[in-house]
């Protein structure tokens, strides 16, 4: 018998005593657990409990998954810590009225249980799943700036021990089918049209709940404990500075105080997140997360089928961008006036396919998915042509214009550029308005996002096919104006020219690169250079400077390395030497300028106020995307335009006034701070033509 559909729960009870409890949120495609969603478990609970069944079964009526997580928009609703902890009590009291419960409960999961949705597997006593590739268990909360709330921290330790549990509470990232077994964090692992008979079989024979091994349950006894505890700490601290993410830390200090026992380990727990989301690294963290929705959100869906790829150009950007599209199911195509360039791609894309995909079936058929075609035979069956050829304005045109006649007419014709203006490769088509720029960054492996570049001729339904390719290859879509530079690199440069200003006023490069790093960039700009390439940086600076009209700045650092032909990472010296793909550095001497760090950080974001004055992106919180996905800035920070706000725009705009009196007209703050200072940039405009959605 069963029980119509209530809300976000349904329930049914078989002939055998076992209660089925489907997750189902309404009017979503994934579950999350929502105030509401886990207000409604509770009421469902106390009722079962009554019941008193044979045993519970939690599953999910959803086929994307499990559950999500928790809500994460309530988090940004919480005013103070008094609210989040109030929020955080509620649902741990859900959970600790299921863990309570006197007879079998199994959480029967599939695809994804994360975050919350592990919690409330954890909170039941055994865990049986879909054994497939698509089973992704974790806990990724300290990616968001706090860590689990719902008796994650204290749960999972007990479940699978100290050095495990402390492997998905610290990093955050997700353990697959096999390794979830190994651990112990699943019972049992079937076929999909197994799960609801193994869910009946621990429920009708109930074997003894798995618990951590003796030997990871002594490192949690109190004589123990501070032994463990300086090795963990190390370990976190040699990644991340605890003023930066503060999450890490906490959870290694919950466990060392209550060694993951007894009602106190859960009050603190509460305490700790509650603490933890009022910070500026979880309010900058969260933030990038909704950001990061908000660009999967702008692709929409594509009118037409986009899994025939043709990339021209076989070098180190072509190559990597034709693997990772066979990577992510695409058939690919590689087409390069030299021949010769072809095999060597192809061999490294099956290096990397190895160290990726691991199983040998894969492998295969990825590498199958890839295959040569010097000729572009390939050419009039793509659903997308990707240019990727040098730098060079002439030479792409060029060949668009060569491609153009033999593309099929509703195929997606995209350049690769980083700089070069759209609308000036486009000039010589018959029909411009199909070109958009597909910026992708290198390592195109490693780097999220892909600037969608427009040019005026550039029609929406390209953009929005760009988009939606992009969301294909799981990248970011981030639709822009096509002006020198882009968004990305228009920032980014001034960044890097600012640094070889120091250093040619003889800071030394560790030190300029210790003060971003302070700041929380994930490397310095003189590194970065070097990992781009110092001859791309200089041609890249080139063009954005003549195209806004501004002098090509002639940086002597910079300048004499490249006459020496010492290009960066590539080359195997640049700024600094390189050895086995890590850049040689002496130790951080000396003291650094006062105003370093400001002169680093405050070009950049000055940039960034120049794009949104001339709206090279839609708004604010877009320009914010591109600089966190495309440069890596300080993600705990929030954006740019969010670290403005939260040291004051006024502030700002007169540090630079400052900096710009001492080392010149470079700092002059740009107008367009006057729009975030006067609120007209600091909430979501309505949507532009480069955002509407494609709808199917």
């Amino acid at each position: 018998m069963s029980t119509p559909d209530r809300g976000h729960w349904r329930i049914e009870r078989d002939a055998e005593q076992i209660i089925w409890l489907w997750a189902d949120k309404a009017d979503a495609s994934a579950n999350v657990l929502s105030s509401e969603v886990l207000q409604e478990l509770d009421g469902h609970l106390a009722t079962i409990r009554s019941e008193a069944p044979r045993g519970l079964v939690v599953l999910s009526a959803k086929k994307s998954g499990f559950v999500a997580g928790a809500d994460i928009k309530e988090f940004t609703r919480i005013q103070g810590e008094d609210s989040g902890y109030r929020l955080i009590h509620a649902g741990q009291a859900v959970l600790d009225r299921l863990a309570a419960l006197p007879f079998p409960t199994v959480a029967a999961l599939h695809g994804f249980a994360l975050g919350g949705g592990l919690e409330l597997a954890l909170a039941c006593r055994y865990r049986v799943a879909v054994g497939d590739e698509r089973l992704t268990l974790g806990l990724p909360e300290v990616q968001l700036g706090i860590h689990p709330g719902f008796g994650g921290t204290v749960r999972s330790v007990q479940l699978i021990g100290v050095k495990a549990a402390m492997r998905l509470l610290l990093t955050g990232k997700p353990v697959r089918a096999e390794e979830a077994l190994r651990l112990g964090l699943v019972d049992r692992l079937v076929a999909a049209e197994n799960l609801h008979a193994e869910a009946r079989r621990l429920i009708l024979h109930p074997p003894r709940p798995h618990r951590a091994p003796l030997t990871e349950r002594m490192l949690s006894w109190a004589p123990i404990r501070p032994w463990v505890q300086p090795s963990l700490t190390a370990q976190v601290a040699s990644k991340v500075r605890r003023e930066h993410y503060p999450a890490p830390f906490a959870i290694i200090d919950l466990w060392s105080r209550f060694g993951a026992r007894g009602p106190a380990a859960f009050e603190a727990e509460a305490r700790s997140i509650a603490r933890l989301f009022v910070s500026e690294t979880a309010r900058g963290l969260i933030r990038v997360f909704l950001l990061q929705d908000r660009l999967k959100a702008l692709a929409g869906k594509s009118a037409t089928p986009l899994q025939q790829v043709h990339v021209i150009g076989a070098g180190v950007m072509g190559g990597d961008i034709a693997a990772w599209a066979a990577l992510r199911g695409c058939r690919v195509s590689l087409q390069d006036s030299d021949a010769t360039r072809i095999p060597p791609a192809l061999a490294r894309a099956r290096e990397w396919f190895q160290s990726r995909l691991r199983e040998p079936d894969k492998v295969a058929a990825a590498v199958q998915r890839l295959s040569a075609d010097p000729e572009g035979l390939a050419l009039a069956e793509a659903d997308v042509v990707i240019e990727a050829i040098v730098e060079d304005l002439q030479a792409k045109r060029t060949l668009l214009q060569q491609i153009e006649p033999r593309v099929k007419p509703d195929a997606l014709l995209a350049t690769n550029t980083s700089s070069i203006d759209i609308g000036a490769l486009g000039a010589g088509l018959k029909r411009p308005e199909r070109l958009v720029g597909l910026h992708f960054f290198n390592p195109v492996a490693q780097m999220p996002l892909v600037e969608i570049v427009a040019a005026p001729a550039s029609s929406e339904p390209a953009v929005r096919t760009a988009s939606a390719f992009a969301r294909t290859l799981d990248k970011l879509p981030l639709p822009c104006r096509s002006v020198p530079g882009f968004v990305v690199n228009r920032v980014l440069m001034p960044y890097l020219q600012e640094a070889m200003h120091a250093a040619a006023e003889g800071v030394p490069f560790e030190r300029i690169d210790a003060a971003a790093v302070a700041f929380g960039m994930p490397m310095g700009p003189v590194e970065l250079a070097d990992v781009v390439g110092l001859d791309v940086a200089a041609h890249v600076g080139a063009i954005v400077a003549q195209g806004l009209g501004r002098p090509v700045p002639d940086l002597e650092p910079l300048r004499a390395r490249i006459a020496a032909g010492q290009l960066g990472r590539k080359s195997g010296a640049g700024f600094y030497p390189w050895q086995d793909g890590k850049a040689i550095k002496a130790p951080v001497s000396g003291t650094a300028p006062e105003d370093l760090t400001d002169r680093l950080i405050l070009i950049l974001l000055n940039e960034c106020a120049a794009c949104l004055r001339e709206q090279i992106a839609a708004d604010a919180d877009l320009i914010d995307a591109a600089v966190i996905f495309g440069t890596g800035f300080a993600p705990f920070r929030g954006g740019p335009f969010a670290y403005a706000r939260a040291r004051g725009v006024n502030a700002v705009v007169e540090r630079l006034q400052a900096l710009a009196q001492r080392h010149g007209e470079r700092f002059e703050p740009d107008v367009g701070w006057a729009l975030l200072a006067s609120g007209a940039a600091a909430s979501r405009p309505p949507r532009t033509s480069l955002e509407q959605p494609v709808k199917s």
